[in-house]
């Protein structure tokens, strides 16, 4: 799946050069940086939410796009009619909700779940839809250890049975090497280097991956 070279320019600062690159289909490419690197408004530029300084989509015609932010939003209703809002399918949403153990909060309202609730509760919306491409923004992020990997396990399960694309915002270096295929390292608004999840987190081109890798704990050999 490519993706087209663009730019984003906010208040007149370059935040993002971005050149065009191909995203692996059924497969799940990780977008790693520091914060403030620009992972998440590439993320808002491709899923269509901002637009690009050349005001075209980045993406090919016809895509089907799914997002979830960094920031998770429950519609004043019910967990379980969030759920549907993304879809109907009773038995789908039923196993998705028991795998993340929200069966027990169908009935209340999604305004009053805890940020880690409602965290769940987004990605089984977003996984009752049937898109061509994700893009999760930290989906994990206000998850404990225990939902994080119930989560990617869930994750891992749709690309396997759906065959979608997944673009990974993640801060979590281990996640990236537990659930990614591809990785992309995002430094000062540029794709400073990406490849194999293996190859990328093992043993990196870039002095400056290097480096990133060695602060945040993930030594490269």
């Amino acid at each position: 799946m490519n993706v087209a070279a663009f730019t984003k320019t906010y208040e007149g600062r370059l935040v993002l050069n971005m050149p065009g690159f191909e995203l692996e289909e059924g497969c799940i490419t990780a977008v790693i940086g520091a914060n403030g690197s620009g992972k998440s408004t590439m993320a808002k530029v491709i899923s269509g939410i901002e637009a690009s300084d050349q005001k075209k989509k980045v993406l090919p015609a016809g895509i089907t796009v799914g997002y979830m932010p960094q920031k998770n939003y429950a519609f004043r209703m019910t967990a379980e009619k969030n759920i549907f809002l993304n879809g109907n399918d009773k038995n789908k949403a039923g196993e998705l909700m028991e795998a993340l153990q929200l069966a027990p909060l169908a009935k209340q309202r999604a305004k009053k779940l805890s940020g880690g609730e409602t965290a769940k509760m987004a990605l089984v919306r977003l996984l009752m839809g049937d898109y061509e491409l994700l893009i999760l923004d930290e989906p994990t992020a206000a998850m404990d250890m225990e939902s994080t990997l119930a989560s990617e396990m869930l994750i891992r399960k749709h690309v396997k049975e759906s065959g979608c694309t997944v673009l990974l915002i993640t801060h979590n270096l281990q996640q990236a090497r537990r659930l990614a295929d591809q990785v992309i390292f995002f430094c000062k608004g540029e794709l400073a280097e990406a490849g194999s999840a293996k190859k990328l987190l093992d043993d990196p081109e870039k002095e400056e991956t290097r480096k990133f890798l060695d602060f945040y704990g993930m030594k490269a050999l």
